[in-house]
């Protein structure tokens, strides 16, 4: 089988390893845990195509253990059985297993005695967040290892190195070229690897240009994964430029979710957004996203990202306020932990001590409406900024009115 050219660069050792530099170099865990000739159950996660296969090959043979390779999602339970009974035989074994997030009930059922006594020793590999996916029994057995995403700088020094590969001969590829192939990569190595070595084949004399890049794919690969974490990463990435009021990055992220073409994503949180962030210094913006939602959903892809656009330029340029969640949630907080009281008796069911707003001057009367017990409570804090500025007013002056009567 003529193996990819991605494999056969994989790195034999930890030096290797391209990026990674808080866990491989002088000093570093993993690099310690080769000198000291020990290995640990680890669990190593993080994007695609940045080095989790490849540090788990370089550990073992750097160590010279025996070990096996499996794969959560297509072997079966007898592949495993297989795995622990040779362990047997060789006093223990390194199981490095792709997507561990995807082991079932029963396979961590005979995994996790092997695992318990030191018989099998496990490196998962995985692209979701182990602190949500993985079965606790199999996590708390395990270090959790993060790997970082690697840089352009990274993805190109690989590049270099792989056309120096006897399987690309005779390549003639200039820096320009090799930059853009890193860019369009979303720095993910492995994929960086299959593009020029299509590139290579693709062409009659081995030289490879930015037109013969751009004619194999012209998309740049993002990680997002529209059920895991790159997901959610993209969307706090909008909330929190839009919180930032950082108009350029707001459109970025939401660019990156048009792309995914998740509108129902775009329209929650968004919604979220108008009134976590945004809040009473702009109320106008709930009813204005809600029309920018339905103008979305009504002409759809590539269209809705017209009306999109538009409000997420508005919302990200909008005075901001968290001041009425955060009043409400200083509430909660109250009632949560008791701190609450009786409701005072002339706000009760038909009390004539109540006395009706509407009939005195300005629809307002001074009159208590909190329980004795946190009779004094304030909860609301206004920002003297966009619409919330006014609110402030009426607020103060019914404050001052309050604090005079009570004189």
């Amino acid at each position: 089988m003529n193996k990819p050219l991605a494999l056969k660069l994989a790195p034999n050792n930890l030096n290797e390893v391209l990026g990674q530099n808080h866990l491989i170099g002088k000093g570093k865990i993993l690099t310690n845990l080769v000198k000291n000739k020990k290995i640990f159950s680890m669990i190593l996660y993080g994007k695609p195509g940045i080095g989790k296969t490849s540090i788990a090959n370089a550990l073992v043979k750097e160590l010279n253990v025996k070990y096996r390779m499996l794969n959560a999602t297509v072997n079966t339970k007898k592949d495993l059985d297989v795995v622990i009974e040779e362990a047997k035989m060789y006093d223990g074994l390194i199981l490095i297993m792709d997507e561990i997030h995807r082991l079932n009930k029963d396979k961590q059922d005979i995994l996790l005695p092997s695992l318990e006594n030191g018989l099998i020793t496990l490196i998962g590999m995985t692209t979701a967040n182990p602190y949500h996916s993985i079965n606790p029994a199999i996590r708390s057995r395990c270090q959790l290892l993060e790997l970082h995403e690697l840089d352009t700088a990274d993805i190109v020094k690989g590049l270099k190195k792989a056309i120096k590969h006897p399987d690309l001969t005779g390549i003639k590829i200039d820096n320009k070229s090799i930059n853009l192939i890193a860019n369009m990569s979303g720095n993910d190595l492995r994929y960086a690897y299959n593009l020029l070595e299509i590139a290579y084949y693709i062409t009659d004399d081995k030289t490879i240009t930015a037109e013969t890049i751009k004619s194999i794919n012209n998309k740049p690969v993002f990680f997002s994964d529209k059920n895991g974490d790159g997901h959610y990463d993209v969307l706090s990435g909008l909330q929190k430029s839009i919180r930032g009021s950082d108009v350029n990055a707001s459109l970025h992220y939401l660019a990156r979710l048009i792309i995914e073409g998740d509108i129902e994503s775009i329209a929650r949180r968004l919604s979220v957004i108008a009134y976590e962030d945004i809040g009473l210094a702009n109320p106008t913006i709930g009813p204005k996203l809600d029309a920018a939602i339905n103008a979305a959903l009504r002409v759809g892809f590539p269209e809705a990202r017209i009306p999109l656009g538009t409000i997420v330029i508005e919302m990200a340029l909008s005075p901001k306020s968290n001041t009425a969640h955060i009043a409400l949630d200083m509430a909660l907080n109250d009632i949560e932990n008791g701190n609450t009281g009786n409701i005072p008796n002339h706000l009760k069911t038909n009390s004539p001590d109540y006395k009706y707003p509407h009939d005195f001057n300005g629809a307002y009367v001074v009159q208590q409406y909190l329980p004795d017990k946190i009779k004094n409570k304030k909860y609301y804090n206004p920002k003297n900024l966009g619409y919330e500025k006014q609110l402030k007013e009426i607020y103060d002056k019914l404050l001052e009115i309050n604090e005079r009567h009570s004189k």
